[in-house]
């Protein structure tokens, strides 16, 4: 008799590690939410006229440069999410790390501005329609705006990010 009062002391315990369990499993889902898109969708994010300054940054997770800027590149965009500045962190991950991957990172490094994930594999076709003269090496960055478009195919540091932004937000 003394076992089976000692189970049912346990019911309540069990049932509610379960029912947290599956709360848990429910809800442990990430609230990060990241694009997937391909190069036909992100070609219109590079070719915008309007009066904001785009900064079109290309990385991924598997690379240490990227990695170094990005610190950088969240830096500048709090200091200027206020002004007509874009920041767009395009990641060339495999699509089937997004959720392994690149949404756990993208929460690691607390990052605010905008990720997409460019599934593309025609690489050799879209690479020369962001820059005619890039030959796909990441990190990258397009900025353009105000009748400014330069691509910079190198690491880029705040400084830098700001030397070329500050004069074209003076139009």
């Amino acid at each position: 008799m003394n076992k089976v009062k000692k189970i049912f002391r346990l019911i309540p315990g069990l049932l509610f590690l379960l029912t947290s369990f599956l709360v848990f499993s429910e809800n442990g889902k990430s609230e990060t939410e990241v694009k997937v898109v391909d190069f036909k969708q992100l070609q219109p994010l590079l070719e915008k006229k309007n009066d904001t300054i785009y900064v079109v940054n290309f990385w991924a997770t598997w690379c240490a440069p990227c990695i170094k800027e990005i610190p950088y590149f969240e830096q500048f965009g709090e200091k200027y999410r206020e002004k007509k500045v874009k920041v767009l962190m395009v990641s060339l991950d495999m699509r089937n790390q997004l959720e392994t991957k690149v949404i756990p990172f993208i929460e690691k490094e607390k990052m605010k501005n905008e990720v997409i994930l460019l599934d593309d594999p025609k690489f050799n076709d879209w690479i020369p329609l962001v820059e005619k003269s890039w030959n796909g090496a990441i990190p990258a960055t397009l900025i353009y705006g105000n009748g400014f478009r330069e691509f910079y195919p190198k690491e880029l540091i705040f400084a830098e990010l700001e030397e070329i932004v500050e004069p074209l937000l003076t139009f």
